[in-house]
């Protein structure tokens, strides 16, 4: 049986799990708010401790907070920071607009803890008010959006940049490790002209890389953070000098450039950096998942596909069909691709939604953007080791298939031209044969003439 304590605020007394830190507040939002049983995750409860840290210390430099209690709400804000008490933040992402209720999960969770770090008990309001003490000089509306850059310019610096780091250069390694294999190319899924399979790799490496650009792009955005704002961003309730203390010990701590927004009423208006940095996001899943289709197409068979490439079995791929294996990498990257292209499509919708001084829409904002980081991250790293660095390419294969491909006959345009060879194509079609055959058979091209101009590496500049 849960033991309870009484906890009050201005609607008045709620009964609050003993063994939790969180309040009155945090435990309305737990009764409201039964929705999907997903919480903002770890990058963002970091954020938060985060500001709660610097807003403290910012308070304790300008005299609105007594050192002893800043420094207790210090300790207990770098707890937050560190993780070890996640399993206390427990508001689900369908909440009260704008994240107030998230807001007063972190004060409410902070001030207990700083109150037991000063001899009292979790909830003891008279040692360390949640509102009064660790969201001094703060509201909603600055800390949440605050804290969606924070975590968002965080989780793209260590984990997103790197992991699209390490899969270009694998792309780009083995690009050059299948750099003189010719196959055919193909448009509308039909017979091209040749190409290298170093060429078509380095297309996917180099939309990876301006992909990446255009991540990278996003950051001096979000590093713009209107922390100070407080409700509207006019920083009512704030010391002189409160807002560049604060960001500045952000940035102290995260080693980061974060700073005042070159408008601070932009700031609070729009969460425009989310939506530059999700479309780049977008952008990424776009190429990741042609990419991935590709693979999927070129590896399919193994005996009655492509099967020009060769991608690493990882798992069984039926549960009935014997000795069946899929692309399950592959798939497992398509289906990242998609959610994050929704994804974005939600924070555009959520956009749409901002009014005058805030966007409400702040908890959906940071729940899809941080989910479309984390899974691109985890994702190309696991796409990464468990496909791309397994490539391999069945370089007899794609030989058999460029000699029977009917887009040779591109070659003798200049000494045929099109209307012939486009006769010789359909005629090695219909009668299932190379254009090399057509080509001797009709006496169009000596042997010799034949071979040099229906070599495939002159095709290729």
């Amino acid at each position: 049986m849960t033991d309870y304590r009484i906890q009050r605020d201005s609607l008045g007394e709620v009964k609050v799990p003993k063994d939790r830190y969180y309040g009155a507040q945090t435990q309305r939002a737990v009764v409201n708010f039964p929705i999907s049983g997903m919480n903002l995750p770890r990058s963002f409860i970091r954020a938060q401790g985060l500001i709660k840290a610097a807003a403290a210390e910012a308070n304790r430099r300008s005299g609105e907070l007594e050192a002893k209690m800043a420094n207790a709400i210090i300790h207990a804000a770098e707890e937050v920071i560190s993780g070890k008490w996640d399993e206390h933040f427990v508001v689900d992402v369908y909440q009260a607009g704008a994240g107030t209720s998230q807001n007063m999960n972190a004060n409410e969770v902070i001030a207990s803890r700083a109150a037991e770090l000063l001899g009292g008990e979790p909830g003891d309001i008279s040692l360390v008010h949640p509102n009064d003490h660790v969201n001094r000089g703060q509201s909603t509306n600055d800390t949440i959006h605050v804290a969606i850059n924070i975590a968002a310019a965080e989780e793209i610096v260590h984990q997103l940049l790197p992991a699209m780091d390490e899969l270009i250069k694998t792309i780009e390694e083995k690009a050059e490790s299948f750099a003189d294999i010719i196959k055919s190319g193909r448009t509308h899924l039909q017979d091209a002209v040749p190409l290298k399979v170093g060429q078509e790799l380095m297309g996917y490496a180099y939309a990876i890389r301006h992909a990446r650009q255009g991540i990278a792009e996003s950051l001096p955005f979000l590093y713009q953070i209107g922390l100070g704002g407080n409700a509207v961003g006019t920083g009512i309730n704030t010391p002189t000098g409160y807002a560049d203390a604060a960001i500045g010990e952000i940035a102290s701590r995260t080693g980061l450039p974060f700073c005042q927004p070159d408008n601070r009423f932009t700031f609070m208006q729009n969460t425009g950096a989310a939506f530059k940095t999700s479309a780049a996001l977008k952008n990424l899943a776009i190429h990741l998942g042609k990419m991935a289709s590709d693979l999927r197409l070129l590896s399919s068979g193994p005996r009655t596909g492509i099967a020009e490439m060769r991608l690493p079995p990882v798992q069984p791929g039926s549960s009935i069909m014997p000795g069946k294996v899929n692309p399950v990498m592959a798939e497992m990257m398509n289906m990242i691709c998609i959610q994050v292209i929704g994804n974005d499509s939600a924070l555009t919708a959520a956009g749409e939604h901002a009014q005058l001084e805030l966007n409400v829409m702040m908890p959906v904002i940071a729940h899809n953007l941080l989910h479309s980081i984390t899974i691109l991250s985890n994702g190309m790293v696991a796409f990464d080791k468990r496909c791309l660095q397994g490539l391999e390419v069945d370089e007899k294969r794609c030989r058999e298939w460029m000699e029977h491909s009917l887009s040779l006959a591109t070659a003798l345009n200049p000494s045929l031209g099109y209307d012939q060879a486009a006769e010789i194509a359909k005629q090695a079609f219909s009668e299932e044969k190379t254009i090399r055959e057509i080509v001797r058979e009709k006496g169009y091209l000596s042997d010799e003439e034949a071979d040099k101009v229906l070599d495939p590496n002159h095709m290729i500049p």
